[in-house]
């Protein structure tokens, strides 16, 4: 379940977002806030909510000078259900309305089972609110071993059912990408950090796939659809980076920029038959290889 504080911020937000452009007094707000929570709301603590939602979610409570009245602009960014801090913030409220309804709602809602360690999100995201360092035991796959590492919390990121944390890691001196469903035990060590000036999560996986950092050059990845399955792609694309390229009336040609690694190969392979890469010819030849290991193993032959 969410923290208090961490329902606070984002009962802030929705608060906002439905007043939209006509914003809220600080009067306003106060009886708001009041009338869910049952204390009173000083100007100091919600200055204090504001720059901790701005730090968080980077959403701005901005104040309009000549009504004093407080909104949040470009709200509709926020409610997309495509943006990610709309993602996370419905996130938290999906889970805390659930949590709430279970008895009520019980069999007539169905989520996904999501392994990723969410108990350690809350935790998490308080560290990085105050930028404390984090003490993390981390479970390998290939050893089944755990290690100690003294972690500075950069960044939360969901990819493929999973949470992620990036953080600058003291032990390795690099920053890392961790699963939240490996760690096995996380509590903070009472030291803070600083954030890199103008760290940004977006653009650090802006050329990469899913949540792999690769040092690889990224290239341009074209590739084409049926009209069927362009609409598919086009309501959940393959990369950020993704666009239409080309249109012959029958079949959509698409291009993404990107670092190819492991992940990005099983991406396209899962696509199969319903798109075909163009080029460059290496992914198509690893692609290719990888449907003739397929096809020998239902075959039953061995590969000369």
């Amino acid at each position: 379940m969410v923290s208090e504080l961490l329902k606070k911020y984002i009962w802030l937000i929705q608060t906002f977002v439905r007043a939209r452009e006509n914003g809220l007094t600080l009067e306003e707000l106060c009886s708001k806030w009041e009338a869910r929570f049952g204390t009173g709301y000083s100007r100091r603590t919600f200055n204090n909510h504001r720059e901790a939602i701005e730090d968080l979610f980077n959403i701005r409570i901005s104040c309009n000078r000549s009504t004093n009245r407080y909104y949040i602009g470009d709200t509709d960014d926020i409610s997309d259900e495509r943006a990610a801090s709309a993602w996370l913030i419905n996130t938290f409220t999906i889970n805390e309305m659930l949590s709430l309804s279970k008895e009520r709602l019980s069999g007539r809602v169905s989520v996904e089972d999501i392994p990723s360690g969410q108990k350690h999100l809350t935790p998490i995201l308080e560290a990085m609110t105050d930028n404390m360092e984090l003490k993390a035991g981390y479970r390998k796959y290939a050893s089944g071993e755990t290690s100690e590492y003294t972690l500075q919390p950069y960044a939360l990121k969901e990819s493929a059912r999973r949470w992620y944390l990036i953080a600058n890691c003291i032990e390795k001196k690099s920053v890392r990408v961790y699963g939240l469903d490996r760690i096995v035990s996380l509590e903070q060590t009472g030291r803070k950090f600083t954030m890199p000036a103008g760290f940004d999560a977006d653009a650090l996986f802006a050329t990469n796939f899913g949540v792999y950092l690769s040092t690889e050059r990224p290239v341009e990845i074209r590739f084409r659809a049926s009209a069927k399955e362009a609409g598919y792609l086009r309501d959940l694309p393959i990369h950020p980076s993704q666009k239409e390229i080309g249109d012959d009336g029958v079949r959509i040609t698409f291009s993404i920029f990107v670092r190819p690694n492991e992940s990005l190969m099983m991406e396209l392979f899962r696509l199969g038959s319903r798109i075909e890469v163009l080029s460059p010819e290496s992914v198509r030849q690893q692609l290719t290889q990888e449907a003739a290991k397929v096809l020998q193993q239902y075959s039953g032959t061995d590969m000369p």
